[in-house]
């Protein structure tokens, strides 16, 4: 049984190879399966990826503005996200009990991601419409 788990012992900081097997591999495999072709219900996808750093830009303050809310809701402060008292707590500390079990965190990436949408097929259109310097880098 550890044998075969042993294989899912992978690094992500540094990638190692088993890692970047587990990841790049599905990745490349999925590609290849739509190659030509976008199945309907990725076509969202092709919409974010059209303006890919609009989205960064504006997910980075969101996820940050959710995290400062969901503190002062679960925790009645937040002060703790914005100093560190040593070094090696930089940056933040957490306090006990922080942190949300992996479907909220889904959940709240599916929020994000939906809340984005709307803004990044509005802004994927203005990018076809005009060619302004500007737009060439977002």
């Amino acid at each position: 049984m550890f044998t075969a788990l042993s294989f899912l012992n992978t690094n992500k900081y540094p990638p190692s190879l088993l890692y970047l097997l587990m990841t790049l591999g599905p990745a490349v495999l999925i590609l290849w399966a739509v190659d030509g072709r976008t199945p309907r219900f990725l076509q969202p996808a092709l919409t974010v990826g059209k303006v890919p750093m609009f989205y960064y830009l504006l997910h980075v303050p969101l996820i940050h503005l959710i995290a400062v809310v969901a503190c002062y809701a679960h925790f009645g402060q937040a002060h703790w996200m914005f100093e560190s008292p040593t070094l090696g707590d930089f940056p933040i500390t957490k306090p006990p009990g922080w942190g949300y079990s992996l479907p909220i965190v889904y959940l709240v990436w599916a929020l994000v991601v939906g809340a984005l949408y709307p803004l990044c097929s509005w802004f994927a259109d203005l990018k076809q419409r005009r060619s302004d310097a500007w737009l060439s880098y977002f």
